[in-house]
C-alpha cells in the first residue's frame, strides 16, 4: 500500500476503478460486476477519515446514501478508505463495527458489507498465497451489496458455489508474476 500522505482521495478512486476493470472484472472474479459497472452503478465513495470512528460516520453516510438510491442509479458502493485501517487485522476487527451498524440501521437484509484489503488474508493461508489475491484491493475498502442485486445475481449464476474456486484457480495460474504484471497492487 503507498504511504496514504502521499495519496489524494482522486489517485485512491481511480486505482480501484483500475482494480476494478482489471483484477474484478477483467479476471472474471465477480462474474457480477461487469453488469453493474458498464451501467455506471458502482459508486466510488473515498473516506478521508483517519480513524476508525470518522470511517464508521462516514460508513453509515454510504449505507444511508445507498440505501436511499435508485438501484437504476447506484447499485453498490466502493467505500474506499485509504488513511485508516492499514494493518489488515485492525480492518478485519472494524468488519465487525460495519456489521453492527448495517443491523442498527435496520438494513439487515436488505444491505451487506464485503471486505476488500491490499494485505487480505483468508484464515489458514500464508501471507503471500495467491488466493489471498482474490479480496486484494489497492486500499482498504468496504464494498457495499444491495441484497436483492445479490439474490438475482447468483439466482441467473448456474453454480455460484463454483466460483470461489474458479478464482484460486485463475489466480495460481496467473501467479504473483502475472498479478505484478497486471499493475495492480497488493
Amino acid at each position: 500500500m503507498p504511504e496514504t500522505a502521499a495519496v489524494s482521495p482522486e489517485q485512491a478512486a481511480a486505482e480501484t476503478r483500475a482494480w476494478l476493470e482489471k483484477a474484478v472484472i477483467g479476471l472474471d472474479l465477480c462474474p457480477f460486476a461487469k453488469a453493474v459497472h458498464v451501467r455506471d452503478q458502482v459508486r466510488f465513495a473515498v473516506s478521508e477519515a483517519e480513524t476508525a470512528d470518522d470511517l464508521l460516520e462516514d460508513l453509515i453516510q454510504e449505507l444511508q446514501t445507498l440505501q436511499a438510491a435508485d438501484p437504476a442509479e447506484t447499485d453498490t458502493t466502493l467505500l474506499i478508505h485509504p488513511y485508516v485501517l492499514a494493518d489488515f487485522l485492525d480492518y478485519n476487527d472494524f468488519l465487525a463495527v460495519a456489521e453492527a451498524a448495517v443491523e442498527e440501521l435496520g438494513l439487515t437484509g436488505e444491505i451487506q458489507v464485503a471486505s476488500f484489503h491490499p494485505r487480505y488474508q483468508f484464515e489458514g493461508t500464508a501471507p503471500d498465497d495467491v488466493e489471498n489475491y482474490t479480496n486484494r484491493s489497492p486500499y482498504p475498502t468496504l464494498h457495499l451489496l444491495r441484497e436483492a442485486s445479490v439474490e438475482r445475481a447468483v439466482a441467473a449464476f448456474p453454480d455460484p458455489a463454483a466460483i470461489y474456486e474458479k478464482n484460486i484457480a485463475t489466480l495460481r495460474r496467473l501467479g504473483r508474476e502475472g498479478w505484478e504484471r497486471l499493475g495492480l497492487k497488493g
